[in-house]
């Protein structure tokens, strides 16, 4: 084995005095930072009297309760089973949208789907907009809310021949606010289940 015409690197080997340097070196880097500080900010700030204007309270969505959904239940009442809310016209203001059917002891009650605002004099809530009425036997799945569009999944009957307890199609819809009314689309693809 030959042996190396240099010898040993002095830092290889730890020795008290090597930690006196380093802790003397970042102490030295410390105190310079706290001494250089930046410069003052040059930037103008304007003396104008900008008067704020609070901008009006968000109000609450739009209730459920209490709001008389054209829906023909007799004796029994009307359900809520599902509901979201979103700006649907872009006024600023949430709406409601609510799956509404009557609460049947037995079987599946057909739903409606209607969008609920507030009253502009009462703060009440009321509906104005019907997407789906119970009278077209339809059952709402896959409900939901998404970029100011409302989209559900709707389970209907081919005929009335077809058993209530049996839906055979199954359409995608989407309704969206086009400055007049809620208009339907059906993608591509509906089908029978």
């Amino acid at each position: 084995m030959q042996q190396s015409a240099v010898p040993e690197l002095a830092h290889t080997q730890t020795r008290p005095i090597h930690w006196v340097a380093t802790a003397t070196a970042v102490a030295g880097v410390v105190a310079l930072s706290a001494l250089v500080q930046p410069g003052s900010a040059t930037a103008a700030q304007t003396t104008t009297d900008i008067r704020t204007r609070s901008a009006p309270a968000a109000l609450a969505p739009p209730s459920t309760t209490g709001v008389d959904f054209p829906l023909q239940c007799g004796p029994v009442k009307a359900v809520v089973t599902k509901k979201a809310t979103a700006d649907l016209d872009g006024d600023g203001q949430p709406e409601t949208v609510a799956v509404v059917h009557c609460d049947a002891p037995m079987g599946t009650p057909p739903d409606g789907i209607y969008v609920l605002t507030r009253s502009t004099h009462s703060n009440k809530p009321r509906v104005i907009a019907t997407l789906v009425q119970p009278k077209e036997r339809l059952t709402v799945t896959d409900f939901a809310i998404h970029e100011r569009a409302v989209s559900a999944t709707l389970l209907g009957y081919s005929s009335d021949t077809v058993p209530s307890c049996c839906p055979d199609t199954k359409t995608p819809a989407t309704w969206q606010w086009n400055g007049n009314a809620f208009l339907r689309s059906t993608p591509a693809g509906a089908h029978s289940v």
